[in-house]
Order: structure tokens, then C-alpha cells, then sequence
């Protein structure tokens, strides 16, 4: 507790910002005296190496040779033939352990990385291989937010004093081995699980970990002639499940199919035991650019039916790719597993999260341009309030009488009041001041992101599932259900599954007013079995679902 009232003082501000790396990815750093103290990675956080200098003994630490803080700056991780072992060993740590990496010479840690494998294991590989998934390194683009200090020189303790001196007669070592085989890359900051990647790229790392000796490449090479990657490997799992799905799970009266519906619900399905399927893992990286591959290969066609919302149109049952393939060993056959195919949708299905976001608008700019936001720029809901909060202490606009209420300043009328309104207020609550901005001064946005699927960002607010009651002739009444490709549900599968609950006729339709979207109707007012259908099984928001007060009133009939 002494050490973390010193990092982050009661009555100091911790600045917190989001970065963006090469590849897109958000990374959330926390400041303190200019400083980045912190940086949170999947809600994991890591110190930097500014923090590691103040406490440089928080983290297990590993020493390498000077030249390889270039390597690893540049985005390299740490090979273990760049380790230095000292005459008291290495620190004890498991796989995944977050380690320190120093230089020899000064204790002053000069990377954050986290262990690929335990002490047992790199000294039983013979200190070959990847040891450390480095995330941040000291001459970094994170480093270089803060005051760009070099690193205090800190005395090796006395333990390691001699690996200092023994250093010398391993020169040779020092100047060849990094330069050599450690792969550059771009990113420094890498917000994916460290280990995950690591097993990714098994292949890699071992040629990277490969020694100077002509036998030894040659072993690797052969090692790697022998077997596929794991990346290989992915994209095979992805072939079979994609084949096996149309062979045995997707019939003609399937079609449309969401892509998604086809990913969580057939080809997941098809998955062997003891495997997972992540496009993350393949070359492929996105769902879509393997069904694109796909459709080049005149397997099927997938078409954007409604924005943002890709399905299968079409499949070429009698392509030969198709035909050829042979069902594993273990699965069930083609009509056992049609039967079974509604079970497994079902199971399977996982809510989209969706995200409100908001986009600065013209009216806003001098409200956001302090803070480098443009017209146009989209945050979420905590990054306007952060901003808010900001403008306001950074203009000193807090009421000194009264905490709870905000000076108007020229700009904030101008952004957050009406004409009417602009000789009559000087003070807004924080509440209202935080309101007026986000409820409709700021253009909508929202992300919708899919299982396995990249986040989609669209323009205003996501439209919900829309439920109502038609009468249609003879006075019976219909249950009409709208938009549910939206959130990923397939309304081919929800007409199926109603009309086997309700024992009723299903319908799908064009949706009046829409362009290539349907609806589904169902006879009677079935609208307590879609409410368990949508808010149990699917576990979809209330808030995303319009129509459920119409539900019929029970016990009114005697």
C-alpha cells in the first residue's frame, strides 16, 4: 500500500489516455506527472518501464546484453540464447509470469515482457528458443510519452556481480546472436494474449532461436519440413469444418444464411473435439476474407443482404471440392446431424455486444479540439465524460461555492444551450452538463461486434428487434417479428424453432419499408414464447427488444 500511494497520490490527477497501436488496437495508459505509469492491456494492467525504475525490484528480472535493447525496441521478443545466466541462477518464474528485462551491468529494468515457458523449461531446452513475449520496451513509442528519460544506473546486486565479470569471455555471443536471428517487427505493444500468440507461431520462434552452427539450422529446417505451422494447421481445421458444414449441416431450404449463423452454429458444430476454431489464429484473420476465398473458388456466394450484415446466397453442392471431401471419423451422419442442427443453433448462439458511441459534430468542435478530437471522430460514452471532465478543470470552470455546479463559459453555450436558453443559464449540474452533451448534441454511433467477428461500427442508434400484433382476416391475429439479422439471429432458424414450440405456421416475408431484410410471422399472438425465446435463450437485452408489452394478459379467460 506504501508503494502504491507513492506511484498514484490521493491528491494527485492520473491522467488516462488510449493509444492506438500500428494494427488499430487500443491500449489504455495512465499518467502521472507526465509520466505513463501504467498501460492496461485486456483489463490486465502492466507497469512501464518509468514505474520499474522507481521500484526496479517489483518484477522478476532477467539480464541480456545491451545491443539486444535495439532489437527488442524494435519489436523483437527475447530469444533465450540472449539471456544471461548469472553464477546464482536464473529467477524461478512459471509460464506466463510477468518478468523484468535488464541490462548487464545495471539493475535498471529496460522491458516488460511475460514468460513463454517456466525456469525448468528454458534450462531444459538448453537455453534455446523463445523465452519472453516482450510487450513495451525503454526507447519505445510508450516511453516516448512520457519525459524520454534514459534509465538510472542501478549497481547489480552482489549475487550477479560476477556474471558481469564473466560476461566478457561471451563477446562474441553478445555482438552475433541477436543481431542474427531476433526478428524485427513494428509493434511494441501487443494487447493479445502473449501465450496464445506464442503458440501461434511455434515454427517461428524456433528458427528464430536457431544457433550460428550450419547443423543445427539444418535441424530446424528439417523439424519444420516435417510438420505444418500452427497457422497451417488453423487454416486446415477452418477447410474441414467449412466443407463439412456444407456437406452435412446446410441444406437449399437454409438459404439466405447469416455468415455468422453459418460460423457459430454449422461449422463450430463440425469442430473435433478437443479443437477450437479462432480466425484469429489463421491467416486468414477475418471470417470474411475466408468466405471471399471461398466464393473465388466458385464454392458459394455471399452477399450483403442488409448494411453491415453478410449472408449466404447460394452453394455449389456439386463443386467437386464438396463432393470429395469424406466425413471424419466420430461424427454422426449427414441426416442424424440435419436433425439435430436447431439444438445446436441454439446453443451455440452468443449476443452481439453492442456499444453506444458518439461522433463529434460540427456544433461541438471548440467544445472537443482541445483535447485533438476533429469533426467526425467517434468515442465511447466514458471518453466524453473524461473529456468533459478535463475541459472543464483545465478552464477552471468548477463553481468555488459549489462543487456540484459548472461555470458556462462562452463555448459551453455555444455547444450545450439553446438560443432561449443562452441569457438565462450560467450554471449547469455535472449530471445536466453531461446529459445535454450525449444525448443530443453528439451525432450516434454504435458497435456492434459478433462472436468471432470484428467490431462493426455503424451511423445512429441500432434499431430493436420490433414485435407487434396484426389482425388479419376472420379476426385472427398474427405475431410480426422485425430486424433481427441485427443482432445475428437467423430468421429462417427463429421461424423454425417458434413454429415447433407453438405448433403454429411461420412465415418469412420482405420487410415493408426495408431493403433485403425479412420478417417473420407467426400465427397467433405468440409473444410470451418469443420473450422467453429472446431474453432467456438468446440472452438479448430487454432494452434491444420493442413490442413486449403486448403480450396477451393471462388468467383473464375462465
Amino acid at each position: 500500500p506504501e508503494q502504491v500511494a507513492e506511484l498514484v497520490p490521493n491528491k494527485e490527477e492520473l491522467n488516462v489516455i488510449k493509444i492506438y497501436s500500428h494494427k488499430g488496437e487500443a491500449i489504455t495508459v495512465y499518467m502521472n506527472h507526465r509520466n505513463p505509469i501504467l498501460f492496461e492491456v485486456e483489463k490486465v494492467l502492466y507497469p512501464t518501464v518509468y514505474t520499474l525504475w522507481v521500484y526496479p525490484d517489483l518484477l522478476p528480472a532477467f539480464t541480456t546484453w545491451p545491443p539486444v535493447l535495439q532489437k527488442l525496441a524494435g519489436g523483437a521478443d527475447l530469444m533465450l540464447p540472449g539471456v544471461v545466466v548469472p553464477p546464482s541462477g536464473l529467477p524461478q518464474v512459471t509460464r506466463g509470469t510477468l518478468c523484468a528485462v535488464t541490462l548487464l551491468g545495471n539493475r535498471a529494468p529496460v522491458a516488460v515482457g511475460v514468460a513463454t515457458m517456466s525456469t525448468e523449461e528454458m534450462l531444459a531446452a538448453g537455453m534455446k528458443g523463445k523465452g519472453f513475449a516482450v510487450l513495451h520496451t525503454h526507447l519505445d513509442h510508450l516511453w516516448e510519452y512520457g519525459d524520454k528519460s534514459s534509465p538510472p544506473t542501478l549497481a547489480p546486486l552482489g549475487t550477479d556481480c560476477a556474471a558481469v565479470e564473466s560476461a566478457g569471455g561471451q563477446e562474441e555471443l553478445q555482438g552475433k546472436e541477436p543481431e542474427q536471428h531476433v526478428d524485427i517487427r513494428a509493434l511494441s505493444l501487443r494487447d493479445r494474449d502473449p501465450c496464445a500468440e506464442l503458440l501461434g507461431k511455434e515454427e517461428l520462434h524456433e528458427h528464430r532461436a536457431a544457433e550460428p552452427a550450419e547443423d543445427a539450422s539444418t535441424q530446424h529446417q528439417q523439424e519444420a519440413e516435417d510438420s505444418r505451422t500452427p497457422q497451417e494447421q488453423m487454416d486446415a481445421l477452418f477447410n474441414q469444418c467449412f466443407f463439412h458444414a456444407l456437406k452435412c449441416r446446410v441444406k437449399k431450404s437454409d438459404l439466405p444464411l447469416l455468415t455468422s449463423t453459418f460460423l457459430g452454429s454449422h461449422m463450430v458444430s463440425c469442430c473435433p473435439a478437443g479443437k477450437q476454431l479462432d480466425i484469429k489464429k489463421s491467416s486468414y484473420k477475418k471470417f470474411s476474407k475466408f468466405l471471399q476465398c471461398m466464393q473465388h473458388q466458385r464454392i458459394l456466394q455471399v452477399k450483403e443482404l442488409s448494411k453491415g450484415v453478410e449472408s449466404i446466397v447460394d452453394v455449389d453442392w456439386k463443386h467437386p471440392d464438396i463432393k470429395a471431401f469424406a466425413v471424419p471419423e466420430g461424427f454422426s451422419s449427414a441426416s442424424a446431424a440435419q436433425d439435430s442442427k436447431s439444438e445446436e443453433g441454439e446453443q451455440v448462439y452468443h449476443a452481439p455486444e453492442i456499444i453506444p458511441l458518439y461522433g463529434v459534430s460540427t456544433k461541438m468542435i471548440p467544445l472537443f479540439q482541445e483535447s485533438g478530437h476533429r469533426k467526425g471522430s467517434i468515442l465511447s460514452s466514458s471518453e466524453v465524460r473524461n473529456i468533459i471532465i478535463n475541459y472543464v478543470k483545465s478552464n477552471e470552470l468548477v463553481d468555488e461555492t459549489n462543487k456540484n455546479f459548472v461555470k458556462v463559459n462562452a463555448i459551453l453555450c455555444d455547444c450545450l444551450l439553446d438560443k432561449s436558453e443562452q441569457d438565462e443559464i450560467s450554471h449547469l449540474k455535472w449530471d445536466e452538463l453531461l446529459s445535454r452533451c450525449l444525448s443530443s448534441r453528439l451525432q450516434p454511433f454504435h458497435q456492434v461486434t459478433f462472436s468471432g467477428q470484428e467490431p462493426v461500427v455503424r451511423k445512429g442508434n441500432i434499431e430493436p428487434i420490433d414485435i407487434s400484433i396484426a389482425q388479419r382476416s376472420s379476426n385472427k391475429k398474427v405475431t410480426i417479428i422485425k430486424n433481427l439479422e441485427l443482432y445475428g439471429l437467423d430468421p429462417q432458424c427463429v421461424a423454425n424453432t417458434l413454429q415447433q414450440k407453438v405448433q403454429a405456421s411461420a412465415t418469412i416475408s420482405p420487410a415493408p419499408g426495408t431493403k433485403d431484410r425479412v420478417q417473420v410471422q407467426i400465427q397467433g399472438n405468440q409473444i410470451h414464447h418469443l420473450a422467453k425465446m429472446l431474453l432467456e435463450e438468446c440472452q438479448l437485452p430487454r432494452k434491444y427488444i420493442q413490442g413486449l408489452d403486448k403480450a396477451p394478459k393471462l388468467g383473464r379467460k375462465k
